[in-house]
């Protein structure tokens, strides 16, 4: 593709540019608005943009059992341990005390049980155990469907005989499966199983809806990887998965990382299953929902809250991770 270089033409396309990231960004940003707006301006028939008292009511009403001003040293001490750790995560790495991989296991841990640990010592609301199973469902996800991904899609990316071929097009048709044709099956087996209304079920059943995805994204990464770099490691004397998870997985791993992303966002903003399969242990698209059907005229701006709220975690990720999601996507697309 050649570069425009006529003057109108590039900047037609900045403005067209400019204009879809206006479009894309303005729902956030009247939703930022909203929840920080008071009942009776949230709900406005003119809405305004600017010239409103802004509070921060809605958040402390959507996440707190307690005062704003009660929660703040609480606040403090969770900002400086996370500071901590970071630091300690950075210094480990630098000064080579820790490896890499167990440094960032070990701060996520970390990072982990700051967040249980912080409901047992502050008044949380109930939106706030909407957020751990969130998170619990989430990760759970993320570890189960990429650990058997990637074992699956080089397998598949290796295998080339007809067996492969019926396997990826019974996962494909899994996939293209609308979510009501399981959603009953999984509720009967999860009421004989004793499992409804727990994290293991959604788990399980999210797995289960995203693991085609997975191996169909994971194998093409496996696929543009020559074949003679593992046999020259193999050589050398190296078993198929001591070579696989030597050699393959590092330079596989910008699209590992890339279906990761992909995967987290399908199982974070799941909404059907969640709803289905449980009564109480929401997660925080059913959360979300409740608000948006309530009558009070307050639970506009704490619904907006709580989407605000709810988007905030994957901007923090898809920012941390940007340059590998970048490497995912273009990830076998220079030959040469």
């Amino acid at each position: 593709m050649e570069k425009v270089k006529n003057p109108i033409g590039r900047v037609l396309i900045y403005l067209a540019l400019i204009l879809l990231v206006v479009y894309s960004v303005m729902p956030f940003v009247w939703s930022l608005l909203t929840s920080i707006k008071y009942p009776i301006e949230a709900n406005n028939p003119k809405p305004k943009l600017f010239g409103f008292t802004p509070t921060m009511m809605n958040y402390e009403e959507l996440w707190l059992y307690m005062e704003g001003s009660a929660f703040v040293p609480y606040a403090i001490a969770m900002l400086v341990l996370m500071i901590v750790i970071v630091v300690f995560a950075v210094l480990s790495v630098r000064l080579q005390w820790l490896s890499k991989p167990v440094t960032n296991m070990i701060a996520v841990g970390l990072f982990l049980v700051l967040l249980f640990v912080l409901p047992q010592v502050a008044q949380m609301s109930k939106f706030y155990d909407y957020f751990l199973n969130s998170l619990v469902v989430t990760v759970g996800t993320l570890v189960v469907s990429i650990s058997i991904g990637c074992v699956g899609g080089y397998a598949l990316a290796r295998y080339s005989k007809i067996w492969g071929v019926i396997i990826l097009i019974a996962a494909l048709g899994f996939r293209a499966l609308p979510r009501m044709a399981f959603s009953l099956p999984y509720y009967f087996i999860a009421q004989m199983t004793h499992l409804y209304d727990t994290r293991i079920l959604l788990i399980i059943v999210m797995v289960a809806i995203n693991q085609p995805f997975t191996i169909w994204m994971l194998r093409s990464f496996f696929m543009d990887i020559p074949k003679e770099i593992e046999e020259a490691a193999m050589i050398d004397g190296a078993g198929r998965l001591e070579s696989f998870f030597k050699v393959i997985i590092p330079i596989a791993w910008p699209g590992i990382i890339t279906t990761s992303l992909f995967t987290l966002l399908l199982a974070y903003n799941e909404f059907l299953m969640p709803k289905i399969l449980t009564q109480a242990n929401w997660t925080l698209p059913v959360a979300i929902a409740s608000y948006t059907s309530g009558e009070d005229a307050a639970y506009r701006a704490i619904a907006a809250a709580a989407s605000v709220s709810i988007t905030i975690p994957i901007i923090i990720v898809i920012i941390f991770f940007q340059k590998y999601l970048v490497k995912g996507l273009a990830f076998g697309a220079v030959k040469g």
